[in-house]
């Protein structure tokens, strides 16, 4: 693998030792936070459902399967906006794209406390889906165009941070409102929920249009050095990456992405499933207060924005993500299993409850790292939110299946028994198909455009 030196020496553009790390040092302090706000409170407004279903079920007379089914509905709008949003953010840049989405979602969010009906909670549900797509897969994009791909793995694993930190923040906040806000000014706490989140996205984007920065050359707080080395550093990237598939019917063509799909789709299950299902999960280990299960349900996530950041900076530096994702999401299926085997020991199923919730977090940033290693330019928005996309349409069925099965046992743990068995299949499919890394590869497993089975 070239350094970063050998990089610059190719372009002339030799830099001082630690120079280019200080560049990619004051890049991450500028646009980062701003995406992991952005991400905090898009997770906010598509997890909150799962502390409105504390008192909204009883309110509207929903059952457990058609909340199941609402929460889930959400990720039909990815699948089919996600790619249209991904090629439109290559097309007008991601300022535009980042507003437009923070504003219609926010929008969609507060228009939640008007529901009714089971069509009216289904079809917005289906509008938060379709408004936020693009926001996940377009970040990812972003972040190609302003990291070469061996300190990508790092900063996504900080930006995924943002979604333990939403649990972090987000549940205390969600339980606090939910148990203060009882029949405030004639409202129920559950509208009160989505007023109180939905209206901070908003604002957002608005800030977007100000502060967002769509590409290096634009940068106005880089110089003209700085600049030009990012740039270079950036062409060697793409040079030493080798051929990749950069049109839209190359990507749809690539057998890799749809494997890379597939995976994603069984990673993914557990995500959702937990978020929109935890509180619920909480309240059935004996929690009866909103706010502690609130405070409770920050806990997890508290251990998994570590354990994400440890193990995104454990792939970097051993340039392995096959391994990295693999265990990871079967430490979620091990921790969605014990929650139903100790449903009657309490501290146990909640132990297991933080297991679960490390473990798939903890597979996103090494996942992430294998779509670029196939992909590049249009090829790479397509193939990335094409991945997404279909991928979390398993956040729809697992909720779903938890409460089918609910309705029918009065229990959650045959259907985490099964999103368990899917996270069991993502890490099989990963040690069959992904191949190990070349050795001198650069940003980990020797993926070609054509996917081989991999011992």
């Amino acid at each position: 693998m070239e350094n970063s030196v050998d990089r610059e020496a190719e372009t002339g553009l030799v830099a001082a030792a630690g120079e280019l790390d200080a560049v990619y040092r004051k890049i991450a302090k500028r646009i980062l936070p701003f995406v992991i706000l952005l991400f905090l409170v898009a997770w906010m407004d598509r997890v909150n459902i799962g502390f409105a279903k504390l008192q909204m079920l009883d309110d509207l007379g929903f059952s457990e399967t058609a909340y199941g089914f609402g929460a889930g509905i959400f990720f039909l709008g990815y699948l089919l906006f996600e790619i249209p949003s991904n090629l439109f953010l290559e097309r007008i840049g991601a300022r535009k794209t980042f507003a437009r989405i923070a504003l219609l979602w926010g929008a969609t969010s507060v228009a939640m406390m008007f529901v009714r009906s089971t069509t009216q909670f289904y079809v917005l549900r289906f509008m938060l889906g379709a408004f936020e797509a693009g926001l996940y897969p377009g970040v990812i994009l972003y972040l190609t165009y302003w990291f070469p791909a061996r300190r990508r793995g790092q900063m996504v694993g900080l930006f995924e941070a943002a979604d333990p930190i939403a649990g972090i923040v987000g549940g205390p906040i969600s339980g606090w409102i939910m148990g203060a806000m009882v029949g405030v000014a004639g409202l129920r706490n559950w509208q009160w929920l989505f007023i109180f989140e939905g209206i901070p996205s908003i604002t957002l984007g608005l800030v977007a249009l100000v502060i967002v920065v769509d590409s290096p050359t634009q940068a106005r707080w880089l110089s003209e050095r700085e600049k030009h080395l990012v740039l270079a550093d950036l062409e060697a990237d793409r040079r030493q990456a080798g051929p990749r598939k950069h049109g839209f019917r190359e990507a749809l063509r690539t057998p890799g992405v749809w494997i890379l799909t597939l995976i994603y789709f069984c990673l993914v299950s557990a995500n959702p499933t937990l978020g929109f299902w935890g509180p619920t999960i909480i309240k059935g280990m004996g929690v009866k207060s909103d706010s502690t299960i609130g405070l409770l349900s920050a806990v997890p996530y508290i251990v998994a924005m570590v354990a994400l950041v440890l193990v995104s900076r454990s792939s970097d530096r051993m340039l392995e993500r096959r391994y990295h994702t693999a265990l990871s999401c079967l430490a979620a299926a091990v921790g969605l299993v014990l929650i139903g085997v100790f449903a009657n020991a309490p501290h146990a199923a909640f132990a297991a409850f933080v297991l679960a919730v490390v473990g798939v977090l903890s597979a996103f940033a090494p996942f992430w790292q294998m779509p670029s290693l196939l992909l590049a330019s249009t090829g790479a928005a397509v193939g990335i939110a094409l991945i997404n996309s279909i991928g979390n349409l398993s956040g729809w069925l697992g909720p779903f299946f938890v409460g089918w099965f609910m309705d029918r046992t009065g229990r959650t743990s045959a259907g985490l028994y099964l999103v368990a068995g899917i996270e069991v299949l993502a890490a099989v499919l990963i040690l069959l198909f992904i191949p190990r890394a070349r050795p001198g590869g650069n940003s980990g497993p020797g993926m070609s455009a054509e996917i081989t089975p991999g011992a």
